[in-house]
């Protein structure tokens, strides 16, 4: 009963979704490219696919090293991936090229998730960390399809709210064939709301199989030569409305100490690079935008600001700096991905608001490599005590990247299980 309420709900609301859709192209035209796969309309395929579903970039991210590898295993089985952002179909695309397809995730009610899945016929669904969408699974099921919940995460705060709703998502899960949970306070979440013990295993989490190529770190390394390779650097990752004002204002207060120190600041939607820059300017700041800084990237070297407003670039990024703060984090929207700056071996600096990877960041506390703060002075304090200390930085940072290669190995577990599967 209340998986037709919640399809009904949907059905009633899908007007007004894509009123917004087309809203918000106005101003950002991706957002509304396209807009017919979200009903299901989709290229029909010859053969049945592997199905990936990323939700958004950090998923998309998390996705990458998976589709690598399966390609590999299975170079004849195609591979479609879907997004349910412009941003993340975008990252997508600059990581495979042609190597596999692409096409927005339709929206979760029964007629557009049956169209799209008569029209892809999907061999295997895989559903990267938590993406429990009733009609996508259900229907799915029905046609026999095998569903693998693949880096399933679970944080005590979700696994209240599912709850609640325990007769919806109950038999969503028991219709999952295997669920590789990163840990196993995940693992036994997931028992707790409805998975069976038979389809739950724990893996750990692929995001530890973060991978530095040559490439990037030559690209990292003629960054930072071009910012100066002398001058302290720290970036804010992927941040949000609420952080970044935070942030400019404890950069404020580590120019006090180091005036020649630079910030790195890379919001997390696109959409948001230019209030940013604008915000950058009112604070009085010196700004220099990467799209705008020629083409070694370094801009003007005396700036106190680099913006980050490209996309796909958040690795290298990180190589060219010497301290990492990961935003999402100083406000409640629960932390984002940690593990890229601990794989280049730079301490990491995180708000208090980790929930969405607490396993990760329990790991990073426990094994040295990890700060919290809480505030911008809080956050300049730990910045500057960094820069100061290079001996305390060097020895974070290489507690980070030893939590990184301890933890080494899920990507094989998860691709092995997939395969047997399939």
């Amino acid at each position: 009963m209340l998986h037709f309420f919640y399809s009904l709900f949907f059905r009633i609301a899908l007007p007004f979704v894509l009123l917004r859709l087309w809203w918000i192209g106005r101003t950002n035209p991706e957002a509304f490219v396209r807009w017919q796969e979200r009903l299901g309309y989709v290229e029909a395929f010859d053969e049945p696919v592997i199905w990936v579903h990323a939700v958004s970039v950090g998923e998309t991210i998390a996705a990458a090293p998976l589709v690598k590898a399966l390609l590999r295993r299975n170079p004849d089985i195609p591979i479609l991936m879907t997004a349910m952002t412009p941003t993340g179909s975008a990252r997508a695309r600059a990581l495979f090229g042609d190597r596999v397809h692409y096409a927005f995730s339709p929206y979760d009610t029964p007629g557009a998730v049956r169209r799209f899945v008569g029209r892809v016929r999907p061999r295997a669904l895989v559903i990267m960390e938590t993406e429990l969408w009733p009609n996508m699974i259900a229907l799915s099921r029905q046609r026999e399809v095998p569903i693998f919940l693949i880096n399933a995460r679970l944080s005590s705060r979700s696994a209240r709210g599912y709850e609640r709703v325990a007769s919806l998502v109950r038999p969503l899960l028991r219709s999952i064939s295997w669920i590789a949970a990163q840990a196993e306070e995940d693992a036994g979440r997931f028992l707790r709301i409805g998975a069976t013990p038979e389809s739950v295993s724990v893996t750990g989490s692929i995001k530890f199989d973060v991978e530095v190529s040559d490439e990037v770190r030559a690209e990292s390394s003629g960054l930072r030569a071009a910012l100066g390779a002398d001058r302290p650097v720290w970036i804010a990752a992927s941040t949000h409305d609420g952080e970044d004002c935070q942030i400019l204002e404890a950069h404020q207060q580590i120019l006090e100490h180091f005036p020649n120190a630079l910030l790195m600041i890379v919001p997390r939607h696109p959409e948001r690079f230019d209030d940013v820059a604008r915000l950058i300017d009112a604070m009085g700041l010196s700004l220099v935008r990467r799209s705008q800084s020629g083409s070694d990237g370094g801009g003007k070297v005396g700036s106190e600001v680099y913006l980050g407003d490209t996309m796909g670039e958040l690795l290298m990024l990180y190589g060219a700096s010497d301290v990492a703060f990961v935003g999402g984090s100083l406000i409640e929207r629960g932390g984002h991905n940690p593990l890229e700056p601990a794989a280049w071996g730079i301490p990491v600096v995180s708000g208090p608001h980790i929930f969405n990877f607490e396993t990760i960041y329990d790991r990073l506390d426990s094994g040295q490599g990890l700060f919290i703060t809480d505030s911008a002075e809080s956050l300049a304090r730990c910045v500057v005590h960094l820069f100061s200390d290079k001996s305390s930085a060097q020895k974070a940072g290489h507690n980070a990247l030893a939590v990184v290669n301890a933890n080494r190995g899920a990507l094989e577990k998860v691709v092995d299980g997939i395969v047997k599967r399939v």
